[in-house]
C-alpha cells in the first residue's frame, strides 16, 4: 500500500511539472521571449531557465510564484492546466491571482450560466478550477441576466427559507471581497464548508472575517476568514424544479411559531 501512494505522488510529481514545462515554454513564446530576455525578468540565469522547459529541474516556491506574478497566470493553473488546450482568454482571473474560472459563451459571446446539478455538488470542490469538470456541467442562458459571470448552485436543507432542495441559485461571481455587502446573500465555496449558500456580515474588517447566518434562526452563524473563501457568488435570482405545495406555507408558520416558543422559553429561564 505505501509502494503503492509513493508511485502515485512520484506520477503525479512527474505530470505536473511536465505541464509546468510545457506551460512556461508556451508563455515565453506567446510575449515574443527568448530565454535570455525571460531569465532577465525573472532575475534568473538562462541556464535555469531552460531546465525548467525542459522538465530536468524544478523551481523552488519563491522563484515559482515570482513566474506565476510576471504572467499573470496562477500557481494552480500553471503546474495543473495545458495552456496548449486551455487557452487563458477563456478563463478569469480571481482576487490576487490564486485561482482561474473557465468562461463558456456562445456565437454571439453572450455567457453561459453553468448548472451545477446536485449529485456534483461533492466534486465541486475539487473541480472548480479545473476547465474540463466546468465545460461537462449542463448550461443555460437567462435573457434578463447580462453583466458579469454567473452559474447555478443547487440549495439543500432548510437553513435558508423559504428556499428548499430542488431550488437553485443563480449567482453572479464576486471577484474582489470589497465587494460583499453586509446583510446580502452569497453562495459561499471554502475549503472546509464546501458550499453554503448564507447571509454574510462583516465581522472584523482588520482580521478580515465573515459571520454567516442563516434565515432559519435554529441554525447558529459560524465564522470564516477570507483567506479561506475559495469562490464568492452573489444572490441575482432562484428557481425551483419542484412545485410548492399548499402546506408548505403552514409548515413555515409551524416552525415559526416554535421557534418563538423557543426564544420565549430561553428569556424565561434566564
Amino acid at each position: 500500500m505505501i509502494l503503492y501512494q509513493i508511485v502515485v505522488y512520484l506520477w503525479i510529481q512527474i505530470v505536473s511539472m511536465s505541464i509546468f514545462s510545457d506551460n512556461i515554454r508556451h508563455l515565453r513564446v506567446q510575449k515574443g521571449f527568448s530565454q535570455r530576455q525571460l531569465a532577465q525578468e525573472l532575475i534568473i540565469t538562462r541556464v535555469r531557465l531552460a531546465k525548467y522547459e525542459e522538465g530536468i529541474s524544478e523551481p523552488p516556491f519563491e522563484i515559482l510564484k515570482r513566474i506565476s506574478q510576471y504572467f499573470h497566470v496562477s500557481i494552480d493553473i500553471l503546474i495543473s492546466v495545458n495552456l496548449l488546450k486551455i487557452p487563458i482568454d477563456s478563463m478569469l482571473t480571481m482576487e490576487d491571482n490564486r485561482i482561474l474560472l473557465p468562461i463558456t459563451i456562445d456565437k454571439s459571446g453572450k455567457d453561459y450560466i453553468e448548472i451545477l446539478p446536485q449529485k456534483a455538488k461533492a466534486g465541486y470542490l475539487s473541480g472548480y478550477s479545473d476547465p474540463e469538470f466546468i465545460e461537462k456541467l449542463q448550461q443555460m442562458q437567462l435573457p434578463f441576466i447580462r453583466q458579469g459571470k454567473h452559474r447555478a448552485f443547487p440549495i439543500e436543507g432548510d437553513s435558508m427559507p423559504p428556499h428548499r432542495e430542488g431550488s437553485f441559485i443563480v449567482g453572479r461571481y464576486i471577484d474582489n471581497i470589497s465587494e460583499i455587502k453586509d446583510g446580502r446573500t452569497y453562495i459561499v465555496l471554502s475549503r472546509n464548508d464546501g458550499i453554503v449558500y448564507k447571509r454574510l456580515f462583516r465581522k472584523n474588517k482588520k482580521e478580515n472575517t465573515f459571520l454567516l447566518h442563516s434565515d432559519n434562526s435554529v441554525y447558529k452563524p459560524f465564522e470564516i476568514k477570507a483567506s479561506d473563501l475559495l469562490e464568492v457568488w452573489e444572490h441575482v435570482c432562484s428557481f425551483s424544479t419542484k412545485e410548492f405545495q399548499a402546506d408548505d406555507m403552514d409548515n413555515q408558520s409551524i416552525r415559526e411559531m416554535l421557534l418563538q416558543i423557543r426564544k420565549d422559553i430561553s428569556k424565561i429561564q434566564a
